[in-house]
């Protein structure tokens, strides 16, 4: 099989869904794509970018422990990324929202230590197994191309149940984003909620990162959040823009890695920071385009 891309769009993409394997993908990617997108809009609310990046590092042992004992590695990635999100919960001080400068130093030097044992987890159980290079590189940087349509179900099933938590709980666990401290002193229940969304973050991770590795999954978690986040502050409005911008990526990233034969992880990554560059670009202009601020009549007067 030898991809011709065309210049066609309709032709190109009737080519690469007459594919079972590259639909797979798209379906999946649509998915990931909703799902990362709406629970990392979240998490970089609420500055919690490091904690998703070391639980996503997390998966990566895990899923050698789970292959190097026998057991699938769905059981390793769900473990390990879950259990790594409960430690971060149930050890950071304080109201667990990281909002107060000790609070942020101690959630950080936490989030480094479960972040650095992890890593040599993921070294000794390199070790102890030996010679799966193919693999490890799995692990870090996912096969999209290899999902199944029993895989896209559970994908789906694991989404639904994560993103109804997150309907149940969204406007109690943005008002704790937004002011954990006032939140509190209404009643909200600041330490609960944020283990529940570290745990929903945890389960959203486990289960991407069997599609798209260890790596990929923080940077479409992150990237499309903070994309949204740069062009605009309403939340329903970023939410969507976060999703939009995942969907995109994951699928021009598919049709450009299959055409040039080349990694998903790259591509997909290439585009979201093109994405995030663009934000930046759009953001710097309506800035010099807004009117300077206007002067009182009689200060500059009354300053001369």
């Amino acid at each position: 099989m030898n991809p011709q891309f065309s210049w066609n769009p309709i032709t190109d993409v009737e080519w690469l869904w007459s594919l079972p394997s590259v639909l797979n993908a798209y379906r999946a990617g649509l998915v990931v794509a909703v799902l990362a997108g709406i629970v990392g809009w979240f998490m970089v609310l609420r500055r919690q970018s490091f904690a998703g990046h070391s639980i996503a590092v997390t998966g990566f042992p895990g899923a050698a422990a789970a292959v190097y004992a026998g057991l699938s590695a769905t059981l390793g990635y769900f473990g390990f990324c879950v259990g790594a999100a409960l430690v971060i919960a149930f050890y950071t001080r304080g109201s667990g929202s990281g909002d107060t400068v000790g609070e942020r130093a101690h959630s950080s030097a936490l989030i480094a230590v479960v972040q650095a044992f992890a890593l040599a987890l993921g070294a000794l159980f390199l070790q102890l197994y030996g010679g799966f290079l193919n693999s490890t590189a799995n692990f870090l940087f996912g096969n999209f191309l290899g999902i199944t349509s029993t895989d896209v179900l559970v994908l789906v099933a694991v989404a639904a149940v994560v993103l109804a938590v997150m309907a149940a709980i969204g406007r109690r666990l943005l008002f704790v984003s937004i002011d954990p401290a006032v939140a509190a002193a209404r009643g909200v229940p600041v330490r609960a909620m944020n283990a529940l969304f570290l745990v929903l973050l945890g389960a959203t991770v486990a289960e991407v990162s069997q599609f798209t590795g260890s790596l990929l999954v923080f940077a479409l978690l992150v990237m499309p959040a903070a994309t949204a986040q740069v062009l605009t502050a309403k939340p329903a409005l970023g939410l969507a823009i976060s999703v939009v911008i995942g969907a995109l990526a994951t699928w021009f990233g598919l049709a450009w890695a299959f055409f040039a034969k080349q990694g998903t992880g790259f591509t997909i990554t290439t585009i979201a920071f093109g994405c995030y560059l663009l934000a930046l670009l759009v953001r710097a202009l309506r800035t010099r385009r807004q009117p300077a601020p206007m002067v009182p009549h009689g200060v500059l007067e009354g300053a001369s």
